[in-house]
């Protein structure tokens, strides 16, 4: 089926405050926002508050949201718990230069929780976490370069961003170097990071073994959201463990998303031992937080009872009680029954939405697992970043798509993976499914344009 219009037919919802505060926020914010991620088409949509499963905008709109601030919110907006604890812990304290027994619960339940982890270091984001554990490989190997996979994210970190945006021409040694994350980074970085695809098993040790003497680390995310939600096939994660086995080549799991797929993360999901994990996201229950893990031999280059640090980790906010206990209380709410409910909720919506596809005979797809999916506007999933890449056509689809949940009252995120919540019910699921059916109905050309 050939997509003939794309116009929602139903009419945009009132935009009148949000487009006075982006007026505002013009006047002091570079682009008018503050920070990168906010989604304007061609406005962002200013949010007066948060309410289980739904957000509502500073116009009155409600809106069931499957972005959850990118995919941190997975019990939704105001979970009970978290609202409660917090309230007693701001009377004793936000932030000290000391510790408290508070970080030492959170370590403790994300030891129990994932093989990989036996020692844990906290920061403030999940950039911080990857950076860090990046320097942790580079200090316990001795070595600089990093291999990561084109297309992924793993924050702001120079030596981690580099690649996101894909690779240019290949140079004289071969090798492509990644595009940088910024205009400016020095081009020495190039030289460091090893930029390969993501599930080609076959190319892995071609790629590291002639260079392996120089590389300190594996980075993966093992289903990259912006890089298509790609889902990892076992033969890429046996010739990546294989890989890195073999040259002493430390294996960082980037798992400041997709911790959520499961109570040990992704990792155990799709059976990956990594060295070292970064985490973040879930992990603070709504507040701000990052964490570096792995096997406290790799760990102790943070400092040891008998040695002094190989790589100095601090942070004036890092393990602050605020984010310690909401993050605690957070995840031990998660439990493998609330695990599995979120994975029945995510079977359901990605079903439905395939099978409305498939009724439609339209040109998408669906990729995602757990409580993850992502619409794509092409035939098949995509199985690398290069083919999830969309065309200005495939763009103007998803715009046209995106606006259409919004006009139904649903924040669907554009060009990234949408989650969900433990608020969520079936029905919602099902109200997702509908409204996609209801786009796809009205993109199908009518009786005059098929004659």
């Amino acid at each position: 089926m050939p997509l003939q219009n794309t116009k929602t037919g139903k009419p945009a919802p009132d935009r009148a405050r949000s487009s006075n505060l982006f007026r505002r926020g013009q006047r002091v914010f570079p682009a008018g926002v503050t920070r990168a991620t906010i989604e304007k088409d061609p406005l962002p949509i200013y949010l007066e508050r948060g309410e289980g499963a739904y957000v509502v905008d500073v116009d009155g709109n409600r809106l069931l949201d499957l972005n959850n601030n990118f995919t941190t919110l997975i019990h939704g907006h105001g979970f009970g718990p978290v609202v409660e604890a917090i309230g007693s812990v701001l009377r004793q304290g936000t932030c000290f230069a000391n510790p408290m027994e508070h970080e030492i619960a959170l370590a403790e339940l994300l030891v129990s929780r994932i093989p990989a982890v036996e020692h844990v270091r906290f920061v403030n984001t999940g950039t911080e976490a990857v950076m860090y554990a990046l320097k942790a490989a580079r200090a316990f190997t001795g070595r600089s370069s990093i291999v990561r996979f084109e297309g992924a994210y793993h924050g702001g970190y120079d030596w981690a961003e580099a690649g996101q945006n894909g690779v240019g021409e290949s140079g004289v040694s071969g090798r492509r170097p990644p595009k940088l994350g910024y205009t400016g980074a020095p081009k020495a970085i190039a030289d460091s990071v090893i930029v390969l695809d993501f599930n080609d098993a076959s190319g892995l040790e071609a790629a590291v073994g002639p260079v392996a003497a120089e590389v300190a680390a594996i980075l993966v995310d093992l289903m990259p959201s912006r890089a298509g939600l790609l889902h990892p096939s076992a033969d890429f994660i046996a010739a990546l463990t294989a890989t890195a086995r073999k040259h002493g080549i430390l294996v960082v799991a980037d798992e400041v998303l997709n911790l959520r797929q499961g109570l040990a993360g992704a990792s155990a999901r799709y059976g990956l031992e990594p060295d070292l994990v970064a985490a973040g996201k879930i992990i603070g229950g709504g507040f701000p937080i990052g964490a570096i893990g792995g096997r406290a031999e790799v760990m102790a280059v943070f400092g040891s009872d008998n040695k002094a640090p190989l790589v100095s980790q601090g942070g004036t906010f890092s393990a602050n009680p605020v984010s310690m206990i909401a993050g605690r209380i957070a995840m031990e709410a998660l439990t493998p029954d609330a695990f599995d409910r979120l994975g029945e909720l995510g079977d359901r919506v990605r079903n439905g939405l395939t099978r409305t596809i498939s009724k439609r005979g339209a040109p998408f797809s669906v990729s995602g697992a757990a409580s993850l999916f992502r619409i794509h506007p092409k035939k098949d999933v995509p199985a690398t970043y290069r083919a999830a890449q969309m065309s200005a056509q495939e763009v103007a689809i998803m715009r046209a798509l995106t606006r259409h949940f919004l006009a139904h009252g649903i924040l669907l995120p554009f060009g990234a993976a949408a989650c969900l919540s433990t608020p969520m019910t079936a029905a919602e699921m099902d109200r997702v499914v509908a409204v996609f059916d209801d786009f796809l109905a009205q993109c199908e050309p009518s009786d005059g344009d098929k004659q």
